[in-house]
C-alpha cells in the first residue's frame, strides 16, 4: 500500500507579512500524495495554496501587480505549472469557502452560511477518505468553524488551531487537545509549527 508512506498537510489562512519568502505559502497549505489507489509507485506531490483575503492581482507575475510587490515564491509557481486567469468562487466568505474546500459541497449542503456557524454533526471532511487510505494528516492553522472551539477535528493525526480568528501576536493554540501560548508573530509560528510536524515524521511515511 502506497499510501502507508505517503502524507498530508494542511496548513490555514493567516495575516501574511513577508510576501517575498516561503513563510507566504503557509497561508493556505494542502501537500499531499493522492490518488494512492490508481498511482505508479511514486504518485505525484500535489499542493493547493489558498491565501486569505488576497485580491487576484497581488502576484508578482501579474501584469496588474504593484511595481514594489516581490512574490518569487509564487512567480516560481506560475512559471512551471499553470496560472487560471479566469476562475471564480462560488462563496467569498472566509468559513463557508473553507467549508467547501474541506467537504467539496455548496454551502446550501454543507450548511456554514457565516462566519460564526458550527459545522454539523456527522460532517464528512476529505482527509477522513485520505486517512482511511492509508495517509497520515495533520492541520495546523485557522480552523474558524465554530467561532469558540478550537478542539480537534475528526480526520487530522496532528491538529494545530486556536479560538475563532485568533490573534496576530503571542496567541495560544490548542496542539491537539492541549494549549500553549506562544511568543511572537502567529503566521511564523504556524510555519514553524507546520515545519516541525513534517521535520518529526518518520522517515518512511
Amino acid at each position: 500500500n502506497h499510501a502507508q508512506n505517503r502524507s498530508y498537510i494542511l496548513a490555514p489562512g493567516q495575516p501574511y507579512r513577508h510576501l517575498a519568502t516561503m513563510r507566504f505559502l503557509f497561508l493556505w497549505l494542502f501537500a499531499a500524495f493522492l490518488f494512492p489507489a490508481f498511482a505508479s509507485a511514486n504518485p505525484p506531490n500535489i499542493i493547493f495554496i489558498l491565501s486569505d483575503d488576497h485580491r487576484y492581482d497581488l502576484m508578482g507575475f501579474h501584469p496588474d501587480a504593484p511595481e514594489w510587490l516581490e512574490t518569487p515564491a509564487l512567480d516560481r509557481l506560475a512559471k512551471e505549472g499553470a496560472h487560471l486567469a479566469n476562475a471564480f468562487v462560488s462563496t467569498s466568505l472566509c468559513s463557508p469557502s473553507r467549508a467547501s474546500v474541506l467537504t467539496g459541497q455548496y454551502m446550501h449542503h454543507h450548511r456554514v452560511v457565516d462566519n460564526q456557524r458550527p459545522v454539523p454533526e456527522g460532517t464528512v471532511f476529505f482527509p477522513q477518505h485520505l486517512q482511511k487510505a492509508g495517509y497520515r494528516t495533520a492541520y495546523v492553522g485557522k480552523w474558524h468553524m465554530g467561532h469558540d472551539n478550537d478542539e480537534p477535528r475528526p480526520g487530522f493525526h496532528h491538529w494545530v488551531s486556536f479560538k475563532g480568528q485568533g490573534t496576530y501576536f503571542d496567541p495560544e493554540l490548542n496542539i491537539n487537545g492541549r494549549r500553549q501560548a506562544f511568543k511572537g508573530y502567529n503566521a511564523d509560528i504556524l510555519t514553524d509549527q507546520a515545519i516541525k510536524w513534517l521535520g518529526e515524521r518518520p522517515t518512511d511515511q
